[in-house]
This record gives C-alpha cells, sequence and structure tokens, in this order.
C-alpha cells in the first residue's frame, strides 16, 4: 500500500475542505479533550466533507466514533492501542496507524500489522508534551531498516510516517531520507497564509511520483 508524502494533522473540519483545494489527499484530524457529542459530530462532518473533496481521511484515537460514523481509517498512540477493539475495525476493513517512539513500542506497533507507521518527534515541538526527545533525520532511515528486519522475509513494510516539528524546510529532508510521508501541523494550521503553505508543501513533497492512499 502507497501513502500520500503530505500528511497534514488538523483539529477541526473545516480545514479539510480548505485544504483539499491546496491540493491535499491526506488528512488526520486530531480532537482532544472534547465531550463525546462534540466528537461525534465532528466526525461525521469530517467524514462527509473529506468524501466531497476526495481526501483520505484519518480519525485520530477516537476508534469507536470512527466505526460508527463509517471513517475508513485510524490513528492510534500506543496508550490508544490497550482499548482498542482491533478486530472489529479490521471487520470493517478500517485501515490502521500506529505512533511509534522506541523499539519496544515499534515491536508493538508491528505486531498488529498497522498500514503505516509513525515516527516521532523528528524535530522539537510544542504541540503536545512527549516523553521522548527529538529522534533527527537519520533516525528515520534507521526506523525503516529496522522495520523490514523485524518482518519475515518477502513480506512488504508498511509506509513510514516523520512527525513533530517537520516544516516546509524540512521536509524534503525527511523524504530524502526514507520517510514515505511528512505528518505536518503547526506548519500549515498556524501560517500566516496556510492556504499557500500547504500548496507549497504539496509541490516540495510531490517532486517524486505522488501515490495517494486508497
Amino acid at each position: 500500500m502507497m501513502i500520500d508524502p503530505l500528511y497534514p494533522i488538523i483539529d477541526h473540519p473545516d480545514w479539510i475542505g480548505r485544504l483539499g483545494r491546496a491540493g491535499t489527499r491526506l488528512i488526520q484530524l486530531r480532537m482532544k479533550d472534547r465531550p463525546e457529542a462534540e466528537l461525534r459530530v465532528a466526525i461525521r462532518a469530517a467524514v462527509a466533507m473529506a468524501k466531497q473533496a476526495g481526501v483520505t481521511l484519518v480519525i485520530n484515537d477516537h476508534w469507536q466514533l470512527a466505526l460508527d460514523e463509517d471513517a475508513r481509517w485510524v490513528h492510534l498512540g500506543q496508550e490508544d492501542l490497550d482499548g482498542a477493539d482491533l478486530a472489529a475495525l479490521r471487520a470493517r476493513g478500517i485501515r490502521l496507524g500506529v505512533s511509534t517512539h522506541d523499539g519496544q513500542e515499534l515491536a508493538r506497533a508491528l505486531s498488529v500489522q498497522p498500514d503505516y507507521i509513525a515516527l516521532g518527534p523528528i524535530f522539537p515541538t510544542t504541540v503536545k508534551a512527549l516523553r521522548f526527545a527529538p529522534q533527527g533525520v537519520a533516525r528515520i532511515g534507521e526506523w525503516k531498516a529496522a522495520i523490514a528486519a523485524a518482518l519475515p522475509e518477502g513480506q512488504r513494510p508498511p509506509p513510514l510516517v516523520a512527525i513533530g516539528g517537520i516544516t516546509l524546510e524540512t521536509a524534503r529532508a525527511c523524504l530524502d531520507a526514507g520517510a514515505d510521508s511528512i505528518a505536518i501541523i503547526s506548519d500549515i494550521v498556524k501560517a500566516r497564509d496556510p492556504d499557500a503553505r500547504c500548496r507549497a508543501l504539496v509541490a516540495v513533497t510531490r517532486r517524486r511520483a505522488p501515490a495517494a492512499t486508497a
């Protein structure tokens, strides 16, 4: 499975159409600390907007609501794997991304056969407090090798998403180091002109052949 090289992460469905028009084809909705009723309304709206915009939508954490609202992708952190009904997600054909930061987390992620693996933070980030220091660009290639080495011979490795502090200026270095996709948060949504910034990132990340998620 291939994955789009640009992966914005947003905190409200209203970004979907806007970034879709700027050329984005893969977006994660990440909403934290909201009442369930508000989350349900937002996820329902996001699913509809993504279909209209031709965007692949990934729901962060809220796997049960993703099931209820017919989302097609879910992203889970390590702590979220504990309570998630992975069998139910797979039975519905929902694809899964999993966060990793160290070798133990990578082994656990691979054990659930994810559709992509995320590694971060690559650079310092203020989006959320993390227990892990910045990984650095060189770690991307190391992670790709570790993933391939951990899989049975002949099994295709899942795509690797780099995340954490990545900007327009560092995006290309992350892709050249081996990332299949780069997750971007602040560099788009906090930009003076988010639409222009997104278009610039689309251009930079698609210098090699683009490949969208199914």
